[in-house]
């Protein structure tokens, strides 16, 4: 009991400081903020909300400035069932990539980190 006290407490520090600390998102001209919500249109992350690398990558995507559809898998027993069938594990966080028919799960903070830097920055 003492120690779920004690994650709740960490859980809710971290909300805290991630949002006094939230980075500016970056700007874009219309006609490009406009291809790149088209382009995001299909990514959404399955994450915890105060799972210190779901902070670390929805801080990115609030940086790159992305409308990417933020899905909890912790307190949303449907999108968490989806995340274990459709995605094969509930890890978070996990990115779902929606391209050409195929459905891709990225999981890993780093990678997604990354792919997200590559294809929007």
């Amino acid at each position: 009991m003492l120690l779920k006290a004690l994650r709740v407490g960490l859980g809710q520090l971290i909300i805290f400081i991630d949002f006094i600390t939230r980075p500016r998102p970056m700007q874009r001209t219309p006609e490009a903020q406009a291809a790149v919500n088209q382009a995001a249109a299909n990514l959404s992350l399955y994450q915890f909300r105060a799972c210190p690398f779901c902070v670390r990558t929805r801080r990115s995507i609030r940086r790159l400035n992305l409308p990417i559809q933020l899905r909890d898998a912790m307190h949303d027993e449907v999108q968490r069932q989806t995340l274990l069938t459709q995605g094969g594990a509930i890890k978070v966080p996990c990115l779902r990539i929606e391209e050409n028919g195929q459905t891709t799960w990225m999981y890993e903070s780093k990678a997604i980190i990354a792919y997200l830097q590559q294809r929007f920055a």
